[in-house]
């Protein structure tokens, strides 16, 4: 039933340059399926990756929700307003857009998690404080 399913899994420290800068890893790029992916503001203080296919899958259960009513509207703005598509090159680097990492905090050393269905990218010391303070 799972066998089809791409799973982001694990925690990773890739190297972030000051451009911006990061390499996505070798498992995650697995698991995204293509060379593209969509990143944007997490509900928490990080930036969430997904796949293409996954990211059209939570835009199609989202978007039933009608643009009369607030909710509608707000997941509207919430979803699409800071995303953007990014292309991975052939070691599967891309550039985590100055707004996304202001967004996120990330400054120096950054923290790639898997998290099922998407990945995240935190500000190290964040993900670390996060982590080990057992909340959830």
């Amino acid at each position: 039933m799972f066998s089809d399913i791409q799973m982001f899994l694990g925690t990773f420290t890739p190297s972030l340059a000051t451009t911006g800068q990061m390499a996505l890893p070798t498992k995650l790029r697995s698991a995204l399926g293509s060379d593209r992916a969509v990143i944007t503001t997490g509900f928490d203080k990080c930036v969430f990756g997904f796949s293409l296919v996954e990211w059209q899958k939570l835009g199609e259960m989202e978007l039933v929700k009608p643009l009369s009513t607030s909710e509608g509207r707000e997941v509207r703005r919430r979803m699409y307003a800071e995303a953007v598509e990014v292309d991975l090159d052939d070691q599967g680097r891309f550039v985590i857009p100055e707004v996304l990492r202001r967004y996120a905090g990330i400054k120096e050393r950054i923290a790639v998690i898997g998290a099922g269905d998407h990945f995240e990218i935190w500000d190290k010391d964040e993900w670390t404080n996060l982590s080990h303070s057992g909340a959830s």
